[in-house]
């Protein structure tokens, strides 16, 4: 029963990192500039999942999106190429909130089988004793 509890204690770690990263996507979806000012558009992050050792899972990395930046025409822009076009980032605030909800409704369902897992031990005991 212990392995249960392991198990979903991994998914509600996995899926809160899931989180984390698409609102970091989010926080950056309009940045352009990288930390010293250059111009170096953001580009979106990605979590790679895997299996764990205890048959949960974890998050193996965070990865740079192989998407393309998305091209913007603003030809006043100051970062404009010569046919006008901006590149800017590849975040998509309607991909990036479903990735949120996603993460939190399996948040949820991984700390109610956690609960269940519990309540299961707690049982056992009591039988027990």
């Amino acid at each position: 029963m212990d392995l249960s509890l392991s198990i979903s204690t991994s998914g509600m770690i996995a899926q809160r990192r899931r989180l984390e990263v698409a609102s970091q996507n989010l926080a950056h979806q309009f940045t352009l500039l990288d930390a010293e000012g250059n111009y170096a558009p953001y580009e979106r992050r990605e979590i790679v999942f895997e299996p764990n050792e205890q048959g949960g899972v974890r998050a193996a990395e965070v990865r740079i999106s192989d998407a393309p930046l998305r091209m913007k025409f603003d030809p006043t822009h100051a970062f404009a190429n010569a046919d006008g076009y901006v590149e800017v980032p590849n975040v998509d605030p309607v991909v990036e909130n479903l990735e949120a909800m996603v993460a939190l409704r399996s948040y949820q369902a991984n700390a109610q089988a956690a609960e269940i897992g519990k309540s299961m031990i707690q049982t056992a005991i009591e039988l027990i004793a």
